[in-house]
């Protein structure tokens, strides 16, 4: 099989998409740079946040959209539809067609991840030292 090269950028990666998806993902890139202090990368395949380490990322999939937050299980009294899963106390909202959140949630969300990172460090190197 084939090895797929990921997107070029994130505008690429964008541009890929199914319209709704596009549009979504459009808005939560929109608000979530809207903070500042994040760099935009393509990282395992999709749309990648950084701040002193991995902070959030958005995925298109399939027939969703993922939002997702390294630390997002100290962020659910934010956004209560944030879901627990993986490492790094990830937590993620997934996307159907015509579902959305409200842009001051994402820039709220954003904004408390950025923080952490900056007070506990890179999630992914935090969870090194642990292990």
């Amino acid at each position: 099989m084939q090895k797929v090269p990921p997107p070029a950028s994130p505008d690429v990666y964008v541009a890929g998409m199914a319209a709704w998806q596009a549009d979504l993902v459009t808005r939560l890139r929109t608000a979530a740079l809207s903070v500042g202090g994040l760099g935009e990368v393509i990282k395992w395949g999709h749309l990648v946040y950084l701040s002193n380490g991995p902070a959030l990322l958005i995925r298109a999939e399939g027939q969703r959209v993922l939002l997702g937050y390294w630390r997002g299980q100290r962020l659910q009294d934010i956004e209560p539809r944030l879901k627990s899963g993986g490492q790094f106390e990830m937590a993620s909202i997934g996307f159907a067609e015509g579902e959305t959140i409200d842009a001051e949630v994402v820039v709220r969300l954003t904004r408390a991840a950025i923080t952490l990172n900056t007070e506990l460090g890179d999630p992914i190197k935090a969870a090194k030292k642990i292990v």
